[in-house]
């Protein structure tokens, strides 16, 4: 084990934050690497995120990840904010700087793309329009990714429309907004669907949407891991459709926030997957 003068201490804060899988990634790289530190699950409410975040330098914590509903309104603590998250409008990691200060960081598209390439190396975001459903937090960082990576087009389509028009403003080409009454009409000669809602996972309503017009040549992917096969997914599959579940995109966004935290970056491996898996229900 390496020579260390501290305890090393990571977190996720969120409420609810239990069913997180993020503990049990990151304790198995503290494990790989022969760290001695945890990271933990913490439960926090959001009229307490300011000073819970305020206290991770004085309570010894490299940083900790941010999920919902904190997302945005952790923005306020931070003294920087890369670029990237400005961008989303959001941030999803946290770290603490050498001076204490906190410095906030989006990885969400990172971990998307990543997710998508590990999954199909020939996968290009340029091979044609792709169609995302959805306008909230993971919408915006897909979106921005996808545009970085050359997408020529995205139809960008949410049951409010004027969230969608929202991100069309703040990103501008190549993204152009359709009615969400309009979806299936919107799959003609689509190369990739995302879907970005909650809408298909475990306790949420079905996503409904036809995808007769879809190429059968076209990646659907859904950033929903709970189930690891939406109807979505499964419907596309048996199509002959490829696609990419939403596991991917969780194991990838952890590793540049393990890194700036701990200084190592760690691998996505076949053992990390399938213990990952191993906890989710089919």
């Amino acid at each position: 084990m390496a020579s260390q003068d501290r305890f090393l201490l990571a977190g996720v804060m969120g409420y609810p934050v239990m069913h997180s899988r993020s503990p049990k990634l990151h304790n198995y790289w503290f494990e790989k690497h022969g760290l001695l530190g945890t990271y933990v699950p913490l439960a926090i409410q959001p009229d307490g995120l300011l000073a819970a975040l305020r206290a991770l330098p004085a309570l010894g914590f490299a940083g900790c990840n941010i999920t919902v509903p904190h997302k945005i309104a952790a923005m306020e603590a931070m003294a920087t904010i890369d670029p990237m998250a400005v961008r989303i409008g959001a941030i999803n990691c946290v770290t603490v700087q050498k001076d204490g200060s906190l410095h906030g960081t989006n990885n969400d598209g990172f971990g998307y793309l990543e997710s998508v390439r590990e999954r199909f190396a020939d996968w290009r975001a340029d091979a044609g329009p792709i169609v995302v459903l959805g306008a909230g937090g993971g919408a915006r960082a897909v979106v921005a990714a996808l545009a970085d990576a050359g997408a020529p087009e995205i139809r960008l389509i949410n049951r409010s429309r004027d969230k969608a028009e929202g991100i069309a403003r703040d990103y501008g080409a190549p993204v152009v907004v359709h009615d969400w009454a309009q979806r299936a009409e919107a799959l003609d000669g689509a190369a990739m669907l995302v879907n970005t809602t909650s809408l298909g996972m475990h306790g949420q309503p079905p996503l409904e949407i036809a995808l007769d017009r879809l190429p059968t040549q076209a990646v659907v992917s859904d950033i929903v891991y709970i189930p690891k096969e939406t109807d979505l997914l499964a419907a596309a599959r048996k199509r002959g459709n490829r696609t990419v579940n939403g596991l991917g995109m969780l194991l990838n966004q952890a590793r540049p926030a393990f890194q700036s935290w701990f200084g190592v970056l760690p691998e996505v491996t076949p053992e990390l997957r399938a213990m990952i898996e191993a906890s989710i229900p089919a």
